[in-house]
């Protein structure tokens, strides 16, 4: 195949990931916020063929048939499938199906239960290749997939999201997308036990931005408020979500009080590393493989399980310039990857 174009379609970004001679040499993330219309799908896919060009062959994992959009998930693999195939006509759609592989378009119907939201079994199966025994961790911007992988195969206990989120193996943790309400009633601040507003006021974005941690170009949603994305527009952000005014609270207090919510959503996603190395039988050798934009987070995650942290990024066939970005993309690097029978 002369060239390979891989994409992970999802109901927030659409990501995109060329590959050329074995190589990833572009890569890209593109806001696609599907519960706005499917309209935003095809304005995506418009903006990432015109960075990507065109290729003879296009590899395609989703995740977008969860959004609110569809009303199940039968009809989102098959609307969406739909959009892909008029976007890259005439050239050649494979999808991926988990343990079935590639499919044609023709199969997506027959194969709908394995297609739908497979791109974590896509990106544990690259990494797998490379590392037999390991923990898979890729952090996004909306979730975190926590896979274990033993004698080089993926040794997930569950397949739909559903599953995955009963045994640990799927967290909905990000670094951009999170509600800050989500998961927590109280919050200490001026030496109280603070109740936080039900509202969407700030969300984790905020929180890395006021941290100083928040990769450039990964916040790509708009803002609970529409104000911008500043630090200070975040402070105000968050001393909403406990009623504040950002003026009446002093700014070392807020940093604070963003270091407890990235510890907490830290604290989330480790509780589900540990349920997943309860059962996997992973050697304590074996490594901590972390992908997605929140790969800083699964650092600290290593560091709290005394494990090994290799980042994806080393791992990619990726022109050094794009490695980063790529690495972020990583289940549309993986299904080009795995299309074109590449290890790197």
């Amino acid at each position: 195949m002369a060239n390979i174009i891989g994409w992970d379609i999802g109901g927030a970004h659409l990501k995109g990931a060329r590959l050329e001679g074995g190589r990833i040499v572009e890569a890209v993330q593109i806001a696609s916020p599907l519960w706005l219309g499917l309209a935003e799908l095809d304005r995506a896919f418009g903006a990432a063929k015109a960075a990507l060009g065109s290729a003879d062959t296009h590899a395609l994992t989703m995740t977008a048939e969860l959004s609110d959009a569809f009303p199940d998930r039968a009809v989102g693999v098959a609307a969406i499938a739909e959009i892909a195939a008029r976007q890259l006509a005439p050239r050649k759609l494979l999808f991926y199906a988990g343990d079935f592989g590639f499919v044609g378009a023709e199969a997506v119907a027959e194969k709908t239960e394995a297609i739908a939201s497979a791109n974590w079994h896509a990106s544990a199966a690259l990494a797998a290749r490379h590392y037999p025994d390991a923990l898979f961790v890729d952090m996004g911007s909306t979730t975190t997939d926590i896979i274990p992988i033993r004698a080089g195969r993926i040794a997930a206990r569950g397949y739909s999201d559903g599953e995955r989120m009963a045994y640990g193996e799927l967290v909905y943790a990000g670094v951009v997308r999170s509600f800050l309400m989500a998961g927590l009633r109280l919050v200490p601040f001026a030496g109280r036990w603070v109740t936080l507003m039900n509202e969407w006021f700030a969300n984790a974005s905020d929180v890395y931005r006021i941290l100083g941690e928040l990769p450039d170009g990964a916040d790509q949603m708009a803002t609970a408020d529409g104000q911008p994305k500043t630090v200070e527009a975040s402070r105000a952000r968050l001393a909403r979500q406990i009623g504040y005014d950002a003026k009446d609270v002093a700014p070392g207090a807020l940093t604070q009080l963003a270091r407890f919510f990235g510890e907490a959503q830290l604290r989330e996603i480790t509780d589900g590393a540990y349920l997943v190395l309860s059962h996997a039988e992973l050697d304590a050798q074996a490594p901590i493989v972390g992908a997605g934009v929140g790969r800083f987070v699964v650092r600290k995650l290593a560091g709290r399980l005394a494990r090994a942290f290799v980042d994806f990024d080393a791992l990619l066939p990726a022109l050094p310039q794009i490695r980063a970005k790529a690495a972020d993309c990583v289940p549309a690097c993986a299904v080009a990857l795995l299309v074109a029978g590449q290890s790197g």
